[in-house]
């Protein structure tokens, strides 16, 4: 679903006319209309606007349930993966603490350890 059809089913839900969203928002009514209509998107500082406009959390806009969406854990991985590096016990702890110093440091410290490691694994 496109963000303008979004917040059209959103404002027409709330039974609020686009002037209504003019008051609310400050925004323009054609500008309201531009972008329901899909002539136009809105900067994120906009949907703000709107959400709050329409009393929403912004994610709402964006999600049609009356939760949030749950978030997919992206750490975890495949059966295949469990036997690589780095993700069980001591190794795992290891890399954390790599990961903890690593952004710590500065760009070009990061890119002088990552050429080192490089050049350490080709040999």
């Amino acid at each position: 679903m496109m963000i303008g059809e979004r917040l059209r089913e959103i404002r027409e839900e709330k039974k609020l006319s686009q002037g209504d969203i003019e008051k609310r928002t400050g925004l323009l009514r054609c500008y309201v209309s531009r972008v329901e209509n899909g002539h136009t998107v809105p900067a994120i500082e906009t949907l703000e606007k709107m959400a709050r406009a329409f009393e929403v959390p912004l994610y709402q806009l964006f999600y049609e349930g009356e939760e949030p969406p749950k978030v997919p854990n992206l750490l975890k991985h495949s059966a295949s993966h469990d036997a690589a590096w780095g993700n069980r016990g001591k190794e795992a702890r290891y890399l954390n603490k790599l990961r903890h110093f690593l952004a710590k440091t500065e760009e070009g410290d990061r890119k002088l350890i990552l050429h080192m490691a490089q050049k350490m694994a080709n040999r």
